[in-house]
This record gives structure tokens, C-alpha cells and sequence, in this order.
């Protein structure tokens, strides 16, 4: 996993609310047994038409948005079922951060073990930011996690709680492989005696 300190990127608005995990990653690309690849599939049915045509207006299509690394949206996002594959499509899209006022539980747990940093702001926070996204040309936001802050160069600034836990595995770039290999030292020694234990035992 990428470890993440600080990220200055151009921002995407996705001004909706209650996006559910079936939206972000639909069911028919969860038979992939592949973890890498969904970013083509990414807001598969609002990306495009029923006849496979891309739709202009959505903000993914926008050629505004194409470089984007930090997708800010409305509250509640990543609700629904609580299949991976959504963080795993962002992920792979080339999202690194998502702002919004609130985020589901199980969605927020996932995004953290595949290097998504997500950020709590307040409603108005993040109005501000889906209008400047929207209006202005280039709109770029900063997210430090070390300093737990949302900045830009017109003077916004804002800070954000983390858990201290989620936040040492992500500046490290730690997933749940990556925490165990740390001990690797201490359970090859485990394993060693365990080993040599039951060998006893079986004499």
C-alpha cells in the first residue's frame, strides 16, 4: 500500500448524497477475481448510457476533472452493502482522498485498509469546496494527514480527526499484510519453537 503524508491535487464534485457502494463499483463487475481494474468501472451506470455512450455532464467525463486525485461529495457516502470492490474501484481509478460530511461505517473501515484517506468536514465545508470545484478553472485542495488539514490558495482551511491508529497505518503505507510482515522476525521465531516443540512431544 502507498503510504500517504501529503497530497495537492485538482478536485472533483460529486454533488450527490447517499451514493451507495452498487453506484461507486456495480454487482456485475464483482465476479472479478482480479483486486486491480475497477477503476474502468467506476460509477459504471453514471458514466455512461444504456447504450454505452459516455454522458457529457457527469463529472468523471469532464475533461476538467481527468487528472483528479480527491473526489469531495455529498454526506453518507459509501453506503449500501459493504462489498471492498468500492474502495477498490476508487483506489484504481486514482482517488487518494474523499471529503464529506459523513461516511458509512463499513465503506470507511475498507477505504483506510486499501490507502484511501477519508475526510470528515462539516456540511458547509464541504459546500464550499463542491462550489469552488464547480466554478473555479484548476481548483486544487491540499490534505495533509500529518497536520490533519484541508487547504487551498484562496484562503480555506480546515481540520479533520483521525483515528491514531488509521492514521500511523496510513502514513506508513501499512495494509493488514503489511502490519503482519512487520512482526515476521517474531513469528518465524514462534513458528521455529512450535516446530521444535512438537517434534519433542512426538518423540
Amino acid at each position: 500500500m502507498e503510504a500517504f503524508k501529503t497530497l495537492t491535487s485538482t478536485v472533483a464534485p460529486l454533488d450527490r448524497t447517499n451514493v451507495d457502494t452498487d453506484q461507486i463499483i456495480p454487482k456485475q463487475f464483482l465476479k472479478r477475481i482480479e483486486r486491480t481494474g475497477y477503476g474502468d468501472f467506476l460509477f459504471f451506470d453514471w458514466r455512461q448510457t444504456p447504450e454505452g455512450k459516455p454522458v457529457a455532464e457527469f463529472v468523471l467525463n469532464d475533461p476538467r476533472y481527468h487528472d483528479a486525485k480527491i473526489l469531495v461529495a455529498g454526506k453518507n457516502f459509501g453506503c449500501g452493502s459493504s462489498r471492498e470492490h468500492a474502495a477498490w474501484a476508487l483506489s484504481d481509478f486514482g482517488f487518494r482522498v474523499v471529503i464529506a460530511p459523513t461516511f458509512a461505517d463499513i465503506f470507511f473501515s475498507n477505504a483506510g485498509k486499501n490507502g484511501i484517506v477519508l475526510v470528515r468536514l462539516s456540511e458547509g465545508e464541504v459546500e464550499t469546496l463542491l462550489r469552488n470545484a464547480e466554478t473555479i478553472p484548476g481548483y486544487k485542495l491540499t490534505v495533509s494527514l500529518q497536520d490533519q488539514t484541508v487547504t487551498d490558495d484562496r484562503g480555506f482551511k480546515a481540520s479533520f480527526e483521525v483515528d491514531p491508529f488509521r492514521k500511523y497505518c496510513l502514513l506508513e503505507g501499512l495494509d493488514d499484510i503489511g502490519l503482519t510482515l512487520r512482526h515476521a522476525a517474531e513469528l518465524d521465531k514462534y513458528e521455529t519453537q512450535h516446530d521444535h516443540a512438537t517434534w519433542l512431544q512426538a518423540k
